[in-house]
């Protein structure tokens, strides 16, 4: 049996479009050699909301998906690329149940999902949107309608039936839309315990695949931890080979060609022995289809991995290069490069104008906006706290926090210079010849690295409850604020985990000294007098309570009950839920419609892509005015550890 594999076309930039046409040719080139005997399977995230995304609802699209629709071009290269099922992801439920479920249905022309989304732990008849989508158990994929729900499939090839089994990590409430749908196990624990139960979930149906006669069963587990499927390996039965998503780790082998600046996390495959005692093998690849997954097997007579006729020399991380594709003499698949090449015509256009000008690299990258302050961060949290306060005057807020899950991209250039292998410059964008003039920040890059363009919203919390955000904050939820300035130490104890605002609690004591500008707050100066909050660790009786604009993707679990914005969770944990007095307004209600300062219009009114856009335009319009804060900036949330 020949497996090929991808995950995690969930960059929210462009990249993956640039990367599609190779791939398409390493899945083409390789299924054309073994045509009777090959799987294509994804692990999940077959989406984000983004640049891509957005571009499939341009006109233009009908002519290669039949009909415009958000995330429909990427579906349709799926299509043309053969995949045959695929895990749930988080991203793909990014837009809500019945998001995804208009994504993956058919629609007029647009032919929907060819092949089932799979998932053993997520109950899809609890949403009226995906309920009618799921199918029974354990039948031929190739006979489910398009847009299918399941808990497994099977796939014949050369007259042996291959199970498919799909699992997805049960945080999901915490860090996507869900709706009403509900995951197993609850409450879920990256321990001993958690795993046990995860497992025994995932073992009901290979265990019920295995009493339909089905002896080689693979699990396409989307737990965005690759130590989960690491763990879950020797907990099951009878599963052979478990594709791992959501982690972007890259397993190779010594043959593997890898990308410049990639290297492996391990090596391709990963053997475990499962709790049956045969050979179970893990896999897994990096995302927006830099490479291709390619692991060739054969089984002996009761279904068992022969481990020994492994080949390192077939099997591996094959990188999607254009090198790599002259190499194998491969041919691109024509309706995939067809479908890319509008969505890249129509990202371009995007690139060719500015909102704003910048003088320095605005820093996205994964890694630093998850773990400290930089200038991306503060520059959403100031266009945010700006555009609250123009769109609710009456109610402004004084303090802005912004996830750094939020931010998906830097903007900006990226540059090795020749002979510097260990040096790497960072650049503001350069200037393209669709009209960008050096330093802008066009439509593209705002939607790129804010790919899930969030609504805003706001609520009043007391200054205890502002102290547990921000504990919450430097706890490991990193944030970036304005009208805050933060002194922390690591050193202290952190608050619990739990979304749960632990104001009245003994929760964490990092936060050793807080203040909040209570006059105009101009990109970070406080043009007012400062506020303390916590001093020396001990939380203050201010008697007053502080108006805050977050995403709506954290704190609408604090909108009141039966409100159309309301969420049961709060966004990464972020402890909005319990707050005395929270006075939810988001600003995507018809009421704030109408204060849409008016200088962008490619985005909704209330929400962080049009926010940040107006701001640009009022702030950093030209070079004179350009944004010149550097990247690893020290200023309001500041690390006192010794």
């Amino acid at each position: 049996m020949q497996l090929l594999h991808f995950a995690d076309v969930d960059g929210g930039g462009t990249a993956a479009m640039f990367n599609v046409d190779a791939f398409s040719a390493l899945v083409n080139h390789f299924r054309n050699q073994h045509p009777e005997r090959t799987l294509l399977i994804s692990s999940g995230d077959n989406y984000i909301p983004g640049p891509i995304f957005e571009a499939s609802t341009n006109s233009r699209m009908a002519a290669v998906v039949g009909k415009p629709g958000q995330g429909r071009g990427e579906i349709v290269i799926q299509n043309h690329l053969g995949v045959q099922a695929t895990a749930v992801g988080n991203h793909d439920l990014d837009t809500g149940p019945s998001g995804f479920a208009g994504i993956i249905s058919p629609d007029g022309e647009y032919p929907g999902a060819l092949w089932p989304y799979l998932s053993v732990n997520i109950d899809f008849t609890a949403d009226s949107a995906t309920a009618p989508r799921l199918q029974a158990p354990r039948q031929e994929a190739s006979h489910l309608p398009p847009g299918s729900l399941a808990r497994s499939v099977v796939i014949t090839i050369s007259g042996e039936r291959i199970g498919v089994v799909g699992a997805v990590t049960p945080t999901l409430p915490s860090i996507t839309s869900v709706g009403n749908l509900t995951l197993t196990p609850s409450p879920f624990s990256e321990d001993a315990a958690g795993f046990d139960a995860l497992a025994a979930v995932i073992q009901e149906e290979v265990d019920a695949l295995s009493q339909e006669g089905v002896n080689k069963i693979i699990l396409a587990a989307h737990m965005q931890r690759i130590n989960v499927e690491r763990q879950l390996a020797p907990r099951l039965r009878d599963v052979d080979i478990i594709i791992a998503g959501g982690s972007n780790s890259i397993l190779a082998d010594q043959n593997d060609l890898l990308r410049d600046g990639d290297s492996a996390v391990g090596t391709y495959p990963e053997i475990y022995t499962s709790a049956s005692g045969e050979p179970v093998l893990l896999v897994n690849t990096d995302a927006d289809y830099k490479y291709l997954g390619r692991l060739m097997v054969e089984f002996d007579s009761h279904g068992v991995i022969m481990t020994n006729r492994l080949d390192s020399g077939l099997n591996g991380a094959w990188a999607a290069t254009p090198a790599v594709v002259e190499q194998l003499r491969a041919e691109p698949i024509p309706e995939v490069v067809a479908v890319a090449r509008v969505i890249r015509e129509i990202l371009a256009e995007q690139d060719g104008s500015a909102y704003g000008i910048t003088q320095v690299f605005l820093e996205g990258r994964r890694t630093p906006v998850r773990s400290r302050e930089t200038n991306l961060g503060n520059l959403s949290a100031d266009a945010n706290l700006w555009y609250a306060s123009i769109m609710d005057p009456e109610n402004p807020p004084l303090v802005s926090v912004k996830n750094g899950g939020g931010i998906r991209a830097p903007i900006g250039s990226i540059i090795v210079p020749p002979g510097a292998e260990d040096r790497i410059d960072l650049l503001p964008p350069a200037a393209n010849d669709f009209g960008k003039p050096a330093g802008g920040i066009s439509q593209l890059d705002i939607q790129t690295a804010f790919a899930f363009n969030n609504g805003l919203a706001l609520v009043d919390m007391t200054a205890a409850e502002l102290r547990d955000l921000l504990e919450e904050l430097v706890r490991g939820s990193f944030g970036h604020t304005a009208g805050l300035r933060v002194e922390f130490d690591r050193a202290f104890p952190a608050r619990p985990s739990g979304d749960t605002n632990q104001a009245l609690a003994s929760g964490g004591q990092r936060v050793r000294n807080m203040q909040v500008c209570l006059g105009q707050w101009n990109g970070g100066a406080c043009l007012g007098g400062w506020e303390t909050v916590v001093s020396q660790g001990t939380t203050q009786s201010t008697g007053r309570s502080y108006r805050v604009v977050a995403l709506d993707f954290l704190n609408a679990c604090a909108a009141p009950a039966g409100s159309q914005f309301a969420r049961p969770n709060c966004g990464d944990g972020w402890p909005f839920n319990g707050l005395a007095h929270a006075n939810f307004a988001s600003l995507l209600e018809d009421r704030f419609q109408s204060r849409d300062p008016g200088q962008a219009n490619f985005s909704v009114t209330g929400g962080e892509q049009d926010a940040l856009a107006e701001y640009l335009r009022v702030f950093h319009p030209d070079a004179a005015r350009a944004y010149t804060l550097p990247p690893d900036i020290n200023e309001r949330m500041i690390n006192i550890t010794p």
